[in-house]
């Protein structure tokens, strides 16, 4: 019998997206939260079905892009009419018209950054390695042709005999503890 604390997961194949889909809610509706599932394609509805909210990526970038305009324009505003006052060519000290381009750019830049930083950071990545990797039929099917449901060992509900019992339930093929290689 194997030993079950060098379990990092279960995992199991499933046939087609729509078997993925369905697994997926009803691996979310007996209440589990460390899992994920994988597909060589994007599927429509995958997040619905595990019960995932909306990304508060977008809100980021929109509050960075608001306050790096505004901080610029302040700045242009700053350095034009307060702290080193010049009168060229007849304008006003404040030509806002003028402050456009440049707060312009500078919101562009710093919610491409934002956006950039905040996704790494959001979905945990980089992440140079996945317990996952130590399965060779999921290295050898999930680019190509394998939808897989893997839940972690992390997970609070996570029982590894009683896991792997469930996901074969929900109809499961290939269902395999994940366990680190003894190579390395």
């Amino acid at each position: 019998m194997m030993d079950n604390k060098n379990v990092l997961a279960v995992l199991a194949e499933f046939k087609t997206p729509a078997d993925l889909i369905h697994a997926a809610e009803k691996v979310n509706k007996e209440g589990y939260k460390k899992y994920d599932c994988h597909s060589p394609f994007p599927i429509h509805g995958m997040d619905d079905a595990m019960g995932e909210k909306r990304s508060p990526l977008g809100y980021m970038v929109g509050i960075v892009a608001f306050l790096s305009a505004a901080g610029m324009w302040f700045f242009q505003y700053w350095t034009s009419a307060v702290d080193y006052p010049l009168v060229l060519s007849g304008k006003p000290l404040f030509s806002y018209q003028a402050f456009g381009v440049a707060a312009w750019a500078i919101m562009v830049l710093s919610s491409a950054a934002t956006a950039l930083i905040g996704m790494l950071v959001l979905n945990g990545l980089p992440r140079f390695h996945h317990p996952l990797f130590y399965s060779d039929n999921f290295t050898k099917k999930v680019n190509d042709d394998g939808f897989f449901v893997s839940i972690e060992a992390h997970d609070p509900k996570f029982n590894p005999d009683e896991t792997k019992s469930f996901l074969e339930s929900i109809g499961g093929t290939n269902v395999e503890l994940v366990v680190p290689d003894d190579e390395g």
